[in-house]
C-alpha cells in the first residue's frame, strides 16, 4: 500500500488527466456532432409547426353543495350522500361526452390542409371551400376519411382519394361519390380566388379518436390550494379553433349541469305529484274513518262529553244520595208511626223534603202535648180528649199515608236515579276506549295530513328549482391565445440540441472506453505493466509516410526512435555485467501483423545512424518479412546479394555445415546509413528442431562481439515456441504491442513467462498509436526544432 500522500494524490491528477483527455482529444467529433445537432434543431424549428398556447379561466360554485333548491332529494332520501369535489368537476369538464358534443358542434371532425411542400398548414375559418355531407350524423361522426382537392378554376375542383392518384374534375355543387355517402363542394367567395392552383387534404376522424386526443391535450387543474378556480390550458397550431374549443366545453358543461339539475327537478315534481294523490286518498279514507267512528258512538267532541258526563254524574250523586238520604228518613219515619201504639211526640224537623208531612208532624206533636196536658187534669175519657185522640189517630193515619207515598216515590227516585247513575258511569268509563280509538284515528289523520302539507311544500320548492336552475361554474377569462407560440421551444430545442450534440460523441466515446479491451499508447501501457520498463511508443504513419527514416530525419517517427534508442542504450549499460556487451536484442510480439519487422528494420538505421556496427537477423523462419523492407530504390546491396526471397540465410547456415557467418551476412546502404543484414532464408519442414542447432549460439556469440548492436527479429511469442526455445540468447526483449489491435489481457503471457525466468531483460514497445493518443514526447518535443508557418497566416 502507498502511504505517499503525495504520489496518491499525483496519481489521482494523473488519472483525472488521462479521463478528461480521451474526450478532448477527439473535440473534432464534439465539434461536429454539435453543429449537426444545431443544424438539425434549425431544420426543426424552421419546419415544424407552431403551436400556442390557449388559455381559460373558470370558477365553481358551491362545489360542497346545491344550495339551488335541489337538497329537496336529499330530504327525500332519492340521492346519495357525500360532496362534490373540484377533481370531481374537472373530470366532468373534460369527459369524454362533453368533448364529442363540442366537438359535434363546431364539426372538428372534418379538418382540412393546405398542402406544402415540407409542411402543411390547417385551414380553420377562411377556408377556401366548403363540404356539406348527405350522409347521417352517426354515420359520418364514427368514419375515418381522407381525400384531397385541388382548386383547378372557380368552377371546377379536382377531386382523389389519395395524393398520387389522378384527380377527377368535378363541378362545384356537384355531387361526388365516396364511400361515406355523396358530398357536395361549394366555393367560399369571400376567400377563394387567392387559394386558386393549391392542393388541399381533407381529412375526417371520428369523434370518439378525437375526444380521446383532446383528453390527453386539454389541461385542467386548481390555480392554487383551496380555490374553486382553476385554469384551462392546451396547445395547437390554429389558436382560434383552441378558443373555440375550450369556450364550447365550458357551455356545454354548463348546459348539461343546468339541465342535469332540470332532469332531478322533474323527477321530483313527478315523484310528489305521485305521492300527493296517493296521500290524498288515504286522507280521504282517513276522515271517513273518523266520521264513521264518530257517528256509530255518538261523539262529537270527548272531551266536552265527558266533561259533562261527569258534572251529571256528580250531580245524579247528589241527588242519589240526597233521595236515599229522603228514603232512610221517611222509612225511620214511617217504622216510628207504624210502631207506636200510643200518641207519643213524633221526631219533627227530620230533613224530609215533603212539606206536608213536616206540617201533620207539627200538628201531630201539638195535640199530643196539648192531651199530655189535659190528662194531668183529667182523664182519657174526657171529651176533650177523646177528641184530642180522633184528631191524633186521624193526623197518624195520614201521616202514615204520606209516609208510605214518599217511601214508595223516594224509592222509586232512589233507583231512577242509580240507573241514571249507572248510565252515565258506563259513558265515563267508555271515553278512554273512545279517546284512544279516536287518538289512533286522528293520529293517522294528522300523520297523514302533515305527510300531504310537506309535499305540498317540497313541490313548490322543486318548482322554484327548476326555474331558478343556473350553472355550477363562472367564466373569469374567457379562452385567449398566448401572443408568441409555446412550441417550438428555441432555446431550449438549441440548448437540448447542443447538449445532445455533446452527450452522443461523450456517450460513444465512453462505451467505447468501457468495451475497450486494447492498448492505445504508452501511458495506459505503463499502468498495466508497473514492474516492466515501457521504452518508446512510435507514431501511426499514413500511406505517405515513409517506412524507413532517413538521414537527419525530424519526423515522429525517427524521434520516437531516437527516444528508443536512448532508453534501450540505459538498460544495456545499467545491466550490463562480466564482459559481456549486452547487445543481443531481440524483437517480438504477440502475433504476427503487431510491427516487430517494421521495428526491427527501424531500430537498425537509428543505431547505425550513429556510426555504430549494427547487425540485423531474421530469425522469424516461419513467416520471414525482412526482405520486404530492403528493397527498392533507396536501398544498394554492397555485400552479398541476399535480398531475393529463396536466396540463402539464416536456415541454410543453420542446415549447411560448411556456411560460414559472412557467407550470409548482406550488407546494405539504406537512406546513407549501412547497416548488415542476415536475412532467414528458405522456409524449412522443421523449424523448431532447425532452431535449436548450436551453430546458432554460436553465430549470436560472434555476431554480439563484431558488431555494437545485433537485432533479432523472433517469432511471435503466442503463436509458435520459436522464441521462447532461443531466449536464453538475449540480452534484452523488446515486445511489440500494437495500439488498437493488442489486447490488454494478452500482456498476461509475456508476463507470467517474464516472472517465471523464461524471459530476460523484457521491455515493452508500442507501435502505431495516433497522434491523438501520443504521450509524454507527442505532446511536447517530438518535431522539435522545426518551425512550420500555420495555414491561417499569411505573413
Amino acid at each position: 500500500m502507498n502511504s505517499n500522500p503525495i504520489s496518491n494524490t499525483s496519481n489521482a491528477s494523473t488519472d483525472l488527466r488521462a479521463f478528461i483527455r480521451t474526450y478532448t482529444k477527439q473535440w473534432k467529433w464534439f465539434v461536429l456532432c454539435v453543429l449537426v445537432a444545431l443544424i438539425c434543431a434549425f431544420l426543426y424549428i424552421r419546419y415544424a409547426t407552431e403551436e400556442y398556447e390557449v388559455r381559460a379561466k373558470i370558477q365553481f360554485l358551491d362545489v360542497a353543495g346545491d344550495a339551488s333548491g335541489l337538497n329537496v332529494l336529499g330530504d327525500l332520501g332519492l340521492a346519495g350522500g357525500g360532496t362534490n369535489k373540484i377533481e370531481d368537476e374537472i373530470e366532468l369538464i373534460r369527459s369524454r361526452s362533453n368533448l364529442i358534443e363540442s366537438i359535434k358542434d363546431l364539426g372538428l371532425h372534418t379538418k382540412i390542409l393546405a398542402l406544402g411542400n415540407i409542411k402543411n398548414s390547417e385551414l380553420y375559418h377562411n377556408r377556401p371551400f366548403n363540404i356539406n355531407y348527405f350522409a347521417p350524423d352517426s354515420v359520418l361522426f364514427n368514419t375515418s376519411y381522407e381525400f384531397f382537392i385541388e382548386l383547378s378554376t372557380e368552377t371546377t375542383i379536382g377531386f382523389g382519394e389519395s395524393k398520387d392518384s389522378p384527380l377527377q374534375v368535378y363541378s362545384f355543387g356537384k355531387n361526388i361519390a365516396t364511400p361515406i355517402g355523396d358530398i357536395v363542394i361549394t366555393p367560399n367567395l369571400e376567400n377563394f380566388k387567392k387559394y386558386l392552383g393549391q392542393n388541399y387534404k381533407v381529412t375526417i376522424t371520428p369523434v370518439a379518436t378525437l375526444a380521446e386526443i383532446y383528453q390527453e391535450v386539454i389541461s385542467i387543474a386548481p390555480a392554487g390550494d383551496n380555490t374553486n378556480i382553476v385554469n384551462i390550458r392546451m396547445n395547437v397550431a390554429v389558436p382560434q379553433k383552441g378558443m373555440d374549443l375550450i369556450n364550447s366545453l365550458i357551455e356545454t358543461y354548463n348546459e348539461n349541469v343546468v339541465l342535469d339539475k332540470k332532469i332531478i327537478a322533474d323527477r321530483t315534481s313527478d315523484f310528489i305529484n305521485d305521492r300527493i294523490g296517493k296521500i290524498a286518498s288515504s286522507l280521504s279514507s282517513v276522515d271517513e274513518s273518523a266520521q264513521e267512528f264518530k257517528t256509530g258512538r255518538g261523539i262529537t267532541d270527548i272531551a266536552s262529553e265527558a266533561n259533562i258526563n261527569l258534572n251529571i254524574g256528580a250531580a245524579n250523586r247528589q241527588d242519589l244520595e240526597n233521595a236515599s238520604v229522603q228514603l232512610d228518613i221517611a222509612s225511620s219515619m214511617k217504622d216510628i208511626v207504624e210502631s207506636q201504639e200510643g200518641f207519643e211526640v213524633l221526631p219533627s224537623n227530620i230533613g224530609l223534603s215533603d212539606a206536608s208531612i213536616a206540617n201533620t208532624t207539627a200538628r201531630y206533636n201539638e195535640l199530643v202535648l196539648e192531651r199530655k196536658r189535659l190528662l194531668k187534669s183529667s182523664n182519657e175519657k174526657n171529651p176533650i180528649i177523646v177528641n184530642l185522640d180522633q184528631q191524633l189517630a186521624s193526623l197518624k193515619r195520614s201521616m202514615e199515608t204520606s209516609l208510605n207515598s214518599v217511601t214508595n216515590n223516594l224509592a222509586l227516585t232512589v233507583n231512577n236515579l242509580s240507573s241514571q247513575q249507572s248510565r252515565i258511569n258506563s259513558r265515563i268509563y267508555s271515553v278512554p276506549q273512545n279517546e284512544r280509538a279516536l287518538r289512533d284515528i286522528t293520529r293517522q289523520q294528522q300523520t297523514t295530513e302533515a305527510l300531504y302539507l310537506y309535499l305540498l311544500q317540497k313541490r313548490e320548492e322543486s318548482q322554484i328549482a327548476y326555474a331558478s336552475a343556473k350553472p355550477k361554474s363562472k367564466t373569469i377569462d374567457s379562452a385567449y391565445s398566448t401572443k408568441d407560440p409555446v412550441s417550438p421551444n428555441i432555446p431550449v430545442i438549441f440548448f437540448t440540441s447542443f447538449v445532445l450534440g455533446l452527450i452522443v460523441p461523450f456517450s460513444v466515446i465512453y462505451v467505447h472506453s468501457i468495451l475497450d479491451n486494447k492498448i492505445h499508447n504508452k501511458i495506459e501501457l505503463e499502468r498495466l505493466v508497473t514492474n516492466v520498463p515501457v521504452l518508446a511508443e512510435l507514431p501511426k504513419l499514413s500511406k505517405k509516410d515513409n517506412t524507413f527514416i532517413v538521414k537527419d530525419d525530424r519526423s515522429v517517427l525517427a524521434e520516437s526512435l531516437r527516444i528508443l534508442r536512448t532508453n534501450l542504450d540505459y538498460l544495456i549499460k545499467t545491466k550490463r555485467s562480466g564482459g559481456t556487451k549486452g547487445n543481443v536484442i531481440f524483437v517480438t510480439s504477440s502475433v504476427p501483423g503487431e510491427g516487430k519487422t517494421f521495428l526491427s528494420s527501424n531500430l537498425a538505421m537509428i543505431l547505425s545512424s550513429t556510426n555504430k556496427k549494427v547487425i540485423l537477423i531474421g530469425a522469424d523462419i516461419r513467416n520471414p518479412k525482412l526482405y520486404s523492407f530492403f528493397t527498392g530504390k533507396n536501398v544498394d546491396k554492397l555485400g552479398v546479394t541476399a535480398g531475393q526471397k529463396g536466396t540463402i540465410g539464416l536456415t541454410d547456415f543453420l542446415y549447411d555445415q560448411k556456411l560460414e557467418p559472412r557467407d550470409i551476412i548482406s550488407s546494405m546502404l539504406v537512406h546513407k546509413n549501412t547497416i548488415d543484414v542476415i536475412y532467414s532464408g528458405k522456409i524449412p519442414p522443421n523449424p523448431a528442431e532447425l532452431i535449436m542447432s548450436e551453430r546458432l549460439s554460436g553465430l549470436f556469440r560472434e555476431m554480439s562481439e563484431k558488431y555494437d548492436y545485433v537485432i533479432v527479429d523472433t517469432a511471435p511469442l503466442m503463436v509458435v515456441t520459436d522464441t521462447l526455445l532461443i531466449s536464453e540468447h538475449a540480452d534484452q526483449i523488446l515486445y511489440v504491442t500494437r495500439a488498437g489491435v493488442t489486447e490488454k489481457k494478452v500482456l498476461d503471457f509475456p508476463l507470467k513467462l517474464r516472472k517465471e525466468g523464461k524471459l530476460k531483460g523484457l521491455s515493452f514497445i508500442v507501435n502505431d498509436v495516433k497522434d491523438a493518443n501520443l504521450g509524454y514526447g507527442g505532446g511536447y518535443g517530438y518535431g522539435y526544432g522545426r518551425h512550420s508557418r500555420k495555414w491561417w497566416r499569411f505573413n
